[in-house]
């Protein structure tokens, strides 16, 4: 895995949108900004990017090429992640998806989708709090219940 990060003061922060989704359209894993204060005590953001080395060249070209910044620092890190699949539950609100991260083996948690939430939310006009509530009790009972 690549960690590529720029400090940026003087970029209009409308473009961060666009800027968000190029980067995950070419392979970026999570993109993230941090307020930070500058030399002279300016504000300004730290874009963070991580991604598989593959995709190192693609992402840095789209960062210099879509924010002011003239340097990139990158740097190699490790990651750990859970095994991890998704299953459909049925509930009184639709089809949600659940996913669920495995250690060693060992259901440790599951969540249901929030995409399928939302879009649930949107169609049905019931609270997004509520079905997510909802979908975390089928989650309980089917998968944690001892």
């Amino acid at each position: 895995m690549i960690v590529l990060e720029t400090n940026i003061d003087d970029m209009n922060p409308e473009f961060y949108q666009y800027l968000f989704d190029r980067l995950f359209e070419n392979g970026a894993l999570d993109v993230f900004l941090t307020p930070i204060i500058m030399k002279k005590q300016r504000p300004g953001t730290l874009l963070k990017v991580i991604c598989e080395k593959e995709k190192f060249e693609r992402l840095k070209e789209i960062i210099f090429k879509e924010t002011s910044t003239f340097g990139i620092r990158y740097y190699e890190v490790l990651r750990h992640k859970l095994d991890r699949n998704f299953e459909n539950i049925e509930t009184s609100y639709g089809n949600i998806r659940v996913k669920k991260g495995y250690l060693n083996g060992k259901l440790i948690k599951a969540y249901p989708e929030y995409e399928d939430v939302k879009a649930i939310a949107q169609m049905s006009g019931q609270s997004i709090s509520d079905i997510y509530r909802n979908a975390m009790k089928y989650i309980e009972e089917m998968f944690f219940k001892f």
